[in-house]
């Protein structure tokens, strides 16, 4: 992993934790170079259910994954290098990540992922929740990308209220206006 771009220093106004998931003892903290092995794993487990069908050896499947994440992750540092990297921790340990990109004139939910035992109880629609709180204040929306054939996520981001501005044919530009 020591060949992956390394994640710049924490910003010092990251994102606070919603008052909903720190009673339930969640936490943000800005990503270090250390996360990157359970982060390459929480990556494999998005694409578990594709990969499943396909068949190759998993010493194979292994070095696909592996060389997905790093190509994501070298985007991510590339075009968004000005983002909030933040891990989600509940009780001190790793549960996903959260990648906001706050800037004007929308901020950009650029990646929300959680290991699959966390996901669908709310901490994904808490942090948008969150997010949008934040840019609204500032008199700001809220983007972001999602995979057209990501059903469950789609349900998720229009029950907070995004709406579709484009079809890119692979991904959906969802926007959420304030007010």
């Amino acid at each position: 992993m020591s060949q992956l771009t390394s994640f710049p220093a924490g910003r010092d106004d990251r994102l606070a934790v919603p008052a909903l998931l720190g009673e339930r003892g969640y936490a943000l903290r800005p990503l270090c170079d250390d996360d990157l092995s359970w982060l390459r794993e929480l990556y494999a487990s998005t694409r578990a259910e594709e990969l499943a069908a396909v068949p190759w050896p998993e010493a194979s499947k292994r070095a696909f994954l592996d060389s997905q994440f790093a190509l994501q992750h070298q985007h991510y540092q590339a075009h968004y290098s000005d983002s909030d990297f933040l891990a989600i921790e509940r009780h001190g340990v790793v549960v996903g990540r959260y990648y906001l990109q706050r800037s004007a004139p929308d901020h950009l939910i650029v990646d929300i992922c959680l290991f699959p035992g966390e996901r669908g109880h709310g901490v994904a629609a808490a942090l948008i929740a969150h997010s949008q709180g934040e840019a609204a204040a500032l008199g700001r929306g809220v983007t972001l990308h999602v995979q057209a054939d990501n059903v469950a996520a789609q349900r998720l981001y229009r029950r907070a209220g995004f709406a579709l501005i484009h079809d890119q044919g692979s991904h959906l530009l969802l926007r959420w206006a304030p007010g």
